[in-house]
């Protein structure tokens, strides 16, 4: 069955669905930062008691450090909590251009992209940053300096590292949307693969302490994703074969 696009929409009309997008999301991002703000306090508790951070006394180097701490965790839950609507915003703008089945497919990805970006948080806040910060409290001693550490620095510094790692662990979806829509295909990736591993190790070399252990837990599941990445572009790319056999059998039948 075809699906055809029924006209060619002006790029005038694409500017203001965009726009209207966009104050949608910001709306909401609004809104789910307001809630973020009214439950920070107990959020910056609880990561106070988390691995290492709980043997450490806090401290305010400035009058507003309070505020910008909660601030800061106020933004991190509102993105994370808007998330699913931003991507549904994202596949609201894109629908138009995509035949019936591509927009079903593209509208799945969406819980799978949310629980993906909540993985990669979760492994960088309970793997990946207690290695950084052990190793810092090391270099520390080794100075033999005294260790007074700022409230505001040490959320600044843990979301530095925890946030891009969400981002990260969205690339298996991206591909995936990307090969849905025709930009990309498991040869393209494939052909990339080179350079796609020089990036992500220099990712994993940039953001981990300077030691082997702890560079390799790092690049090891950016490597893996990049894989696994391939392996779903080529089921959704053979997937899409299949769909345009099948569509043009039933052009020819047509005629």
């Amino acid at each position: 069955m075809k699906d055809p696009i029924d006209r060619a929409i002006p790029w005038t009309e694409h500017l203001e669905e965009l726009r209207k997008r966009i104050i949608f999301s910001a709306i909401y991002f609004f809104i789910a930062t307001i809630i973020g703000f009214v439950y920070s306090a107990d959020v910056v508790n609880l990561l106070k008691s988390g691995p290492v951070a709980n043997q450490m006394d806090w401290h305010v180097f400035a009058i507003s450090d309070a505020l910008s701490v909660y601030i800061k965790v106020s933004i991190v839950i509102g993105v994370i909590l808007s998330l699913p609507f931003l991507l549904y915003q994202l596949w609201a703008f894109v629908r138009p251009g995509l035949r019936i089945d591509e927009q079903k497919v593209a509208l799945r990805f969406i819980p799978a992209a949310t629980l993906l970006f909540l993985v990669g948080i979760s492994f960088a806040y309970f793997v990946l940053f207690p290695m950084v910060l052990n190793f810092m409290l090391v270099m520390t001693k080794t100075l033999q300096a005294e260790e007074t550490y700022g409230i505001m620095q040490f959320f600044s510094f843990l979301f530095s590292i925890v946030m891009p790692f969400g981002v990260l662990f969205e690339l298996p979806i991206i591909v995936m949307f990307l090969t849905r829509i025709r930009i990309l295909n498991p040869m393209r990736l494939a052909k990339a693969r080179k350079i796609a591993y020089f990036l992500l190790v220099i990712i994993a070399v940039t953001i981990t302490p300077p030691e082997f252990v702890s560079d390799f837990l790092v690049t090891i599941p950016l490597l893996l994703l990049y894989e696994f990445s391939i392996w779903l572009s080529k089921g959704v790319y053979k997937k899409q074969l299949k769909e345009d056999e099948e569509f043009m059998k039933e052009e020819r039948a047509a005629e």
